[in-house]
């Protein structure tokens, strides 16, 4: 698994205990913060992990509001915690990270959420994801 990937899933477990715990995302970011300290074993993966969170939490309402007007089947407060984590890190690093290609973004999304959640969430994750991005392809060459 890459360095990123590790992140990836790093940064959803932060956003996950966030959702499950009824704690704000920047607690459960400095809670983790604390923890990456005391794991020097586990450096590699946090800085990216930790961009991640913070970026989810620097855009969190356009994150949200893209995945709510996309999502056709359920609102975001119906979704599987584990799936909206997914989708907010998928959001961010394809809108607001322009290291991450969009369709690698997409494919980490689908991956986690085939390890991680139901049977149904890679195809959701995989449908939501592509809705959102051709609407923004759309925008693009409307502009």
């Amino acid at each position: 698994m890459s360095a990123r990937s590790k992140a990836r899933k790093r940064a959803l477990d932060v956003l996950f205990a966030a959702d499950v715990r009824g704690e704000t995302q920047e607690q459960a970011l400095e809670a983790e913060a604390l923890r990456a300290a005391a794991r020097p074993e586990r450096a590699s993966s946090w800085p990216y992990a930790r961009d991640i969170v913070q970026g989810v939490i620097d855009h969190a309402d356009e994150i949200d509001a893209l995945i709510s007007d996309h999502s056709t089947s359920w609102p975001l407060d119906r979704m599987p915690a584990v799936d909206r984590g997914i989708l907010r890190i998928a959001v961010w690093e394809s809108r607001y990270n322009p290291e991450v290609p969009i369709g690698v973004a997409i494919d980490e999304a689908v991956e986690l959420a085939k390890e991680l959640s139901t049977d149904d969430s890679p195809k959701f994750v995989n449908g939501l994801l592509t809705a959102i991005t051709k609407d923004a392809d759309r925008a693009l060459q409307q502009d």
